[in-house]
């Protein structure tokens, strides 16, 4: 393991030189006080993008999130105040009709099935989420498409400029990167006069940003997990509480079944507020005596955020068509959980067609290209890995069986913040790749990339050497079991010819088959090996194949029949894999 870990980051010593003169020129541009900040009618797209960036959160605004966490009415207060500043009043948002929603798993999708619903019923639909894939303007969409580029470049610059001139001795002048971003969804909201706006929390909920909403029409809470825990603790239970923040007196709220513990908290954060809080009945019990729904989200995992954006949509219609929420108040609790059941319903044609068409890029997602298949989702909790393989076994059955070469399976992944990438990368052994490659959210080693993927928040020395330490971690798990234990699994047959993929005396699969690239480029050149018909780099880095295991590796993938390349880990990797994979996103 020691000779890999040397070889590997004399090979990556040039990237990174190179890459690391990149990241200090914008850093610097990031430093300069007199920032040009031409008219509006001039602006361009990526120089709004690049001004935002230098608002990015960085380790000592973190730190003063940690220590202000017993205090979070001061942080709503700035989060208000800068609300005033750009022009609008708390109040104001009101008019917005907000579904507000929050949990660790499967929000996002819950916010794109609602909002898909509800666009069917002829609404004028707004969606604020985060993070971006490729576009950070894809965190606000008007009608399911993201606000065009000239559209958020007016709305940058005028709240930017707005916030400008009211700043004085006393306060910050500009709020950090996703504040900014909140402010500026409501008000691309207001002004283009959506019917309603569908809002996903940020991180947790108690201390979020977005919690400056006082009125939605309804709240949800999708599955909750262990994430972000030195912002909102360590357990299930704390948690939750940080996520039943957002509940509010009278406003109803729907969460989907929770283990006991945490169940409790929603449960009694929900009573103490006098907030209806009500458990979402499986899918199943809407789908009794009619046809199967059809989700437009694969996995298993999405039947319970499809049941979550049911229950939703179905509130806010009784609420925009100002009847009377009887049907919730009639529920009868559930024994077991101590909270009411939602209403058992018929979906309708327009919520059948809602989840049916719905699309989230990057959640569960497939792309077919030639021999590679690629499946990406940005899976990055330990219960969201487990949905993840899940998904990814049952794809792998369905598949056709390749005729006439190998199949390779090929882990790209990549994992940030104070994630365990140990437990992560454990839950992935049972799909029994034949190699693991690790690399930085970076699409390229250098800064000629789009402004929209550009962190300030990390150096590249630090993400290189997380990458290591990823595969440092796969490696002393293949030195765990041996190799009959590493492979078996009872649904799967065995996928190829792996003894070509040790490296010289290296007893261990799983040690011999990683390795590590300085970006997401080098690392799609290297598993897609010039046969994706799309992606075609000019030409690859040099060094790429100085690894034994890289060059005995790209004849395997050259030669095989097929290519199944599972990317998880992190959204910002899979993000910045589409960004590479289909061009189309970054028009």
């Amino acid at each position: 393991m020691w000779w890999a870990q040397r070889h590997l980051r004399a090979a990556l010593s040039l990237a990174a030189v190179s890459a690391r003169s990149a990241t200090t020129e914008v850093a610097a541009r990031r430093g300069l006080s007199a920032w040009p900040a031409p008219q509006e009618p001039g602006m361009e797209y990526q120089d709004a993008v690049r001004m935002l960036n230098t608002l990015q959160t960085n380790a000592s605004y973190l730190e003063q999130v940690k220590r202000q966490r017993s205090d979070p009415q001061s942080q709503l207060e700035a989060m208000e105040r800068y609300l005033a500043r750009s022009g609008l009043q708390v109040e104001d948002l009101d008019r917005l009709n907000i579904i507000h929603v929050t949990g660790t798993k499967g929000k996002g999708s819950t916010c794109a099935f609602t909002e898909h619903i509800l666009r069917n019923y002829g609404l004028k639909t707004g969606f604020f989420s985060s993070p971006h894939l490729v576009q950070v303007r894809e965190r606000i969409r008007i009608n399911g498409q993201p606000i065009s580029p000239e559209l958020f470049t007016k709305h940058f610059w005028r709240l930017y400029h707005r916030l400008e001139e009211t700043k004085d001795s006393s306060c910050v002048s500009m709020p950090a990167y996703f504040r900014f971003l909140t402010l500026m969804a409501f008000h691309v909201f207001l002004q283009e006069k959506v019917d309603l706006a569908v809002v996903e929390v940020g991180i947790g909920g108690a201390y979020d940003c977005t919690n400056i909403i006082r009125k939605p029409v309804v709240c949800g809470v999708s599955s909750l997990g262990i994430d972000h825990t030195s912002l909102l603790g360590d357990t299930m239970e704390k948690i939750a509480w940080q996520k039943g923040g957002i509940f509010k007196h009278g406003i109803p709220a729907f969460t989907v079944l929770q283990p006991e513990g945490p169940l409790a908290v929603l449960r009694d954060r929900a009573q103490q507020i006098s907030c209806p809080l009500y458990l979402c009945p499986p899918l199943e019990a809407l789908e009794e005596g009619a046809p199967p729904l059809i989700l437009g989200l694969e996995g298993e995992h999405q039947r319970s955020n499809a049941a979550l954006a049911l229950q939703l949509a179905h509130c806010w219609l009784q609420h925009h068509n100002n009847q009377d929420i009887q049907e919730l108040k009639m529920s009868r609790p559930s024994v077991r959980w101590q909270l009411p059941l939602a209403p058992v319903f018929q979906p309708t044609s327009h919520m059948r067609h809602g989840l049916r068409d719905t699309e989230w890029p990057g959640r569960t997602q497939v792309l077919l290209r030639g021999p590679l298949t690629w499946y990406l989702d940005g899976a990055h909790t330990t219960s969201s890995i487990q949905a993840c393989v899940r998904w990814y076994r049952q794809a792998l059955q369905r598949r056709e069986r390749p005729s006439g070469g190998p199949e390779v399976r090929v882990l790209l992944f990549n994992s940030t913040g104070d994630r365990d990438p140990a437990a992560l990368l454990k839950l992935l052994q049972p799909c029994r790749f034949d190699y693991a490659v690790f690399c930085p959210n970076l699409t390229e080693v250098s800064s000629t990339g789009s402004a929209d993927q550009q962190n300030f928040t990390v150096t590249l020395d630090q993400v290189l050497l997380r990458c290591l330490q990823h595969q440092q971690h796969w490696n002393c798990l293949g030195e765990e079991q041996d190799s009959s234990d590493l492979w078996s699994s009872p649904n799967l047959e065995p996928s190829g010819p792996t003894s070509l993929l040790l490296a010289p005396h290296s007893p261990h699969p799983c040690s011999a088959s990683s390795l590590v690239f300085s970006c997401i480029s080098h690392a799609l050149q290297w598993i897609s090996q010039g046969r994706d018909p799309i992606f075609q780099p000019p030409s690859p880095p040099r060094g790429l194949l100085a690894h034994p295991v890289a060059n005995s590796g790209a004849t395997v993938l050259r030669e095989a029949a097929a290519i199944q390349v599972l990317v998880t880990g992190s959204l910002h990797l899979v993000g910045g894999v589409l960004k590479l994979l289909e061009p189309s996103m970054s028009q």
